[in-house]
């Protein structure tokens, strides 16, 4: 579920398509994206076994350890880009906004968080040109719960 007012609309990302924007602006550390309707989630492995599960590999997106989900009906949450110098904040499923963005802000994330360890996605990042590579669990964890931190952090001081 997308928490604040939001549209979808082309993307200021250079060969991205569409992108997901704000329509209002928000703090820094507020939810911007929250799981919901999750019914089920697949080890990796499950996936790489069936052929039907590893043809939605595309849509899949990691949660925690090695569980991910496969969208393959793309909810508006999948309008959220790639950047390597992301808006948003991935944490567990939950996207937080990085500072305070202002309405129109394109909300982005860094994909390593969602990928597969090791796993490239299958398109270059636009900024930078670099390969985009799934980080180990405990790495995007310790990552992402410390970046949090911080978040939440500046926001109380």
């Amino acid at each position: 579920m997308i928490i604040p007012r939001y549209r979808i609309a082309p993307s200021n990302i250079g060969g991205a398509g569409k992108g997901l924007f704000l329509d209002e602006a928000v703090e820094a550390g507020r939810i911007i994206t929250a799981p919901d309707a999750i019914e089920h989630t697949w080890r990796h492995a499950e996936i790489a076994a069936d052929p039907a599960l590893g043809a939605q590999m595309y849509a899949a997106a990691r949660w925690f350890e090695d569980r991910y989900t496969l969208s393959p009906d793309w909810p508006d949450e999948c309008y959220i880009n790639h950047s390597f110098e992301p808006t948003g904040l991935w944490h567990l499923g939950f996207v937080f906004a990085i500072s305070k963005l202002p309405q129109g802000t394109e909300i982005t994330v860094d994909y390593r968080h969602l990928l597969p360890p090791g796993e490239a996605e299958d398109f270059l990042d636009a900024a930078t040109g670099e390969k985009i590579i799934g980080l180990p669990w405990a790495e995007s964890l310790q990552q992402s719960t410390r970046a949090l931190a911080a978040i939440l952090g500046q926001r109380a001081a």
